[in-house]
């Protein structure tokens, strides 16, 4: 009987190892559709590795979001992109991938989409000639809940390929990338986040018919030059920097929240007192929170000695509160090493911080310098998406960190 037992499970294991080799590869670049209330999202992920060390990233354009965690067992694999507490479940068959999309993907509660995707294989490049240019800043006119009138919309091309991003006062959009179809060109952004498909049209006078699907609806939405802009008296785009300012300049700003671990912080606190502080509004739900997110972190690794401080205050959905695994995870993605502090719920952040006068753009950042008052405030983060954008924000944040810590401490202090 021993020896039958043996058989048999040299046999079971056989059989195995027999179909964990029969499993087709996963390895290589995708190319799929994503369905997102109702709207088909066509989207690209590139995977690596095989059995328990799997990997994927969505990608869009230059930016890659990488899982986690990831594995295939036989035909079936998954992957965690646990700083988005998202899953990715799928079965290959026939050379192609079919599954769902686990995650929070806007405003309301979590769901599950289902998707479809084939090998990646590169379309042919269209007759020269026939591709119109769009290539760089345009504005896009627009009635937005937080009161802006204008939308920059900038445009990377190369032939019948875009890359493009729209910033808003918030922040943007993540690359928005496509070719040119059919007399239009067709972009689109999903990484597990922030699902958008639009439609560019150029028109015969210059301008552009922009169609711009997203949570909000179909919006149909035009496009122009910065200086056909300003000669028909549109607005120019709501300057970030001046979207959010102090009730009371002359008052400190003062925060008492718990951190990750439950211990109750205050701005009073003695290892706050004549720094320069940044107070972030963020969470961990929020891409552009997501995309400000690694800057935030590497400034304060440069500063932190010359007196800066960060402190985020993260707000995430009753959902999250307990183990916040997902917050946890967000820190540990960028390698945050500064101050965070758990202060609620996002649809209670004016409650928390009465402060501020029109606080609504995720993220927002507080600048308060040695004397504990205010000197200013920025709403949102221009991403690498948004091109200069980003580039002139970063420069701009460090130089006003510098100029900061330049100044003396008060006297008292």
């Amino acid at each position: 009987m021993k020896a039958v037992s043996r058989i048999a499970l040299v046999l079971l294991a056989l059989s195995a190892f027999a179909r964990s080799a029969a499993a087709q590869s996963v390895e290589g670049k995708w190319e799929g559709s994503v369905v997102v209330d109702g709207m088909t999202i066509p989207f690209r992920i590139d995977i690596s590795g095989k059995g328990l060390k799997l990997q994927g990233a969505f990608i869009n354009g230059d930016e890659r979001v990488t899982s986690t965690s990831g594995r295939q067992v036989h035909d079936a694999l998954v992957l965690n992109f646990d700083q988005y507490a998202e899953r990715l479940n799928a079965a290959i068959q026939g050379g192609e991938l079919t599954g769902t999309i686990e995650g929070k993907f806007g405003p309301e509660a979590r769901s599950t989409l289902p998707f479809q995707a084939k090998r990646f294989v590169p379309e042919p490049d269209p007759p020269a000639g026939t591709v119109p240019s769009i290539g760089g800043l345009w504005e896009i006119e627009v009635k937005s809940p937080k009161g802006e009138s204008a939308w920059r919309f900038i445009v990377r091309q190369t032939g019948a390929d875009v890359s493009a991003a729209i910033l808003r006062v918030d922040g943007d959009t993540g690359a928005l990338t496509g070719r040119y179809r059919d007399g239009k060109f067709v972009l689109s952004h999903f990484s597990g986040e922030r699902p958008y498909l639009i439609e560019v049209a150029p028109n015969p006078d210059g301008s552009l018919a922009i169609t711009l699907n997203d949570y909000s609806g179909k919006r149909e939405l035009p496009a122009y030059r910065p200086a056909d802009a300003r000669a028909k008296g549109l607005p120019e785009p709501t300057d970030p920097a001046q979207h959010t300012h102090m009730a009371d300049p002359s008052a400190p700003f003062e925060f008492t929240f718990p951190d990750v671990a439950g211990r109750m912080v205050s701005s009073t606190d003695a290892r706050f007192r004549g720094k320069v502080i940044l107070v972030n509004i963020t969470g961990s739900w929020c891409p552009n929170c997501h995309d400000e997110a690694p800057f935030l972190a590497e400034l304060y690794r440069t500063y932190r000695d010359r007196g800066l401080e960060i402190v985020a205050l993260d707000f995430e959905e009753s959902a999250q509160f307990g183990e916040l695994n997902r917050l946890k995870w967000f820190i540990y993605h960028y390698g945050i090493q500064y101050t965070v502090l758990v202060a609620g719920d996002p649809d209670d952040v004016n409650k928390k911080i009465p402060q501020l006068v029109n606080l609504n753009s995720w993220p927002t950042t507080v600048f308060i310098g040695r004397d504990g008052l205010v000197k200013s405030v920025h709403a949102g983060f221009a991403s690498p998406a948004s091109g200069d954008f980003n580039g002139q924000l970063k420069a701009e944040i460090t130089a006003r960190v510098e100029a900061l810590l330049a100044e003396n401490k008060p006297p008292s202090q």
